[in-house]
């Protein structure tokens, strides 16, 4: 938002709400149908990822000494930095005897193995084979093509970002013991907000459903809580990509064009009894006011602000995905 009324007038972006209180809202059950639900994650899990899975943030995977580590789909993955910054990725199984890779060191940009000293430059070498990686600034993708069904693809599904340099951007990450498409299900109903939230968001209403086809949109006007009775209004849509991912941008209102995205990444295999899957949310806030410097310029204070209130949200929400798991698992899920 430009913080601007037509005229060219300042706005302030707070809002004073003097609307109902959280039992006083109208029940948003009969909108919010199982069935369009289902159709909208079924979608979402018909379009193609490439057999990528987002790891985590960029900045956790650094050129230092030391190596980053995940299991993703069943199968370790180590990450590591030449001393060019170049990131490389591949399976963090040692192929000598088995060491974890992840626990090794780093040295002039080499991963080498601290049980017997093999060395690997991220090119093929003793049985061991890097894994396609991608670095899109903000997040870290690796392409797992033995954990997919798809065909591999160079790139991975990326969402549209603010430019870069204009944005301030958190990465949350948290595990829950429940499928990707828990996940997924729980962004593609967006009616349980103001119930399920009412400390981050009120007033909301979906004035838009997906139709279909190309045109599968959310689109949410929504008032986010700051303090008390003071809201920031906007709107927003909500689109699945890709199969893992859900991404909330602000279309209008305070902070246009911000984006949150949430990936879902599976942990354990896919026929495992208990599943584990990672919810990676990343939040790239923009704004055109004068005063959003100042923010960019504090980004390392903010971080863990974003990360804060991201996680305050994802405690219910992840409940909320793994009830729907254990319901799904013993055959007691509704429809």
């Amino acid at each position: 938002m430009s913080g601007r009324r037509e005229g060219g007038h300042w706005s302030p972006p707070l809002r004073r709400r003097p609307g109902p209180d959280w039992a006083a809202q109208t029940p948003t059950w009969r909108q919010a149908r199982p069935a369009l639900i289902a159709d909208a994650l079924r979608r979402a899990s018909a379009r193609p990822s490439g057999n990528w899975f987002v790891v985590g943030a960029s900045r956790y995977v650094r050129t230092s000494d030391r190596p980053y580590g995940r299991t993703v789909a069943g199968a370790e993955v180590v990450l590591w930095r030449s001393e060019d910054g170049e990131l490389h990725a591949g399976s963090g199984v040692c192929p000598h005897l088995g060491a974890p890779l992840r626990d090794s060191r780093v040295v002039c940009g080499t991963l080498v193995c601290h049980w017997h000293g093999l060395a690997l430059d991220g090119s093929p070498r003793a049985g061991w084979q890097p894994f396609p990686v991608h670095d899109d600034g903000v997040l870290v993708w690796v392409r797992l093509d033995g954990a997919g069904d798809e065909e591999p693809t160079e790139r991975p599904v990326v969402p549209v970002r603010p430019v870069t340099g204009r944005g301030v951007d958190a990465v949350f990450t948290t595990v829950g013991r429940c499928e990707p498409q828990d996940v997924v299900a729980n962004r593609l109903d967006p009616w349980h907000g103001s119930w399920f939230h009412p400390y981050s968001f009120v007033d909301l209403s979906v004035v838009r459903e997906p139709q279909g086809g190309d045109d599968d949109a959310f689109v949410v006007d929504v008032s986010f809580r700051v303090a008390g009775r003071l809201v920031v209004p906007v709107r927003a849509e909500f689109t699945a990509p890709e199969p893992r991912t859900v991404v909330m941008r602000i279309t209008d209102g305070e902070g246009a064009t911000s984006v949150v995205e949430t990936h879902a990444t599976p942990l354990t295999g896919r026929e495992h009894p208990r599943p584990r899957t990672a919810v990676v949310e990343a939040v790239v806030a923009v704004s055109d006011r004068p005063g959003f410097a100042l923010a960019r310029a504090a980004a390392p204070v903010l971080r863990p602000l974003m990360r804060r209130t991201a996680g305050r949200l994802w405690r219910d929400d992840l409940a909320y995905a793994e009830r729907r798991w254990t319901l799904r698992s013993t055959g007691r899920f509704p429809g």
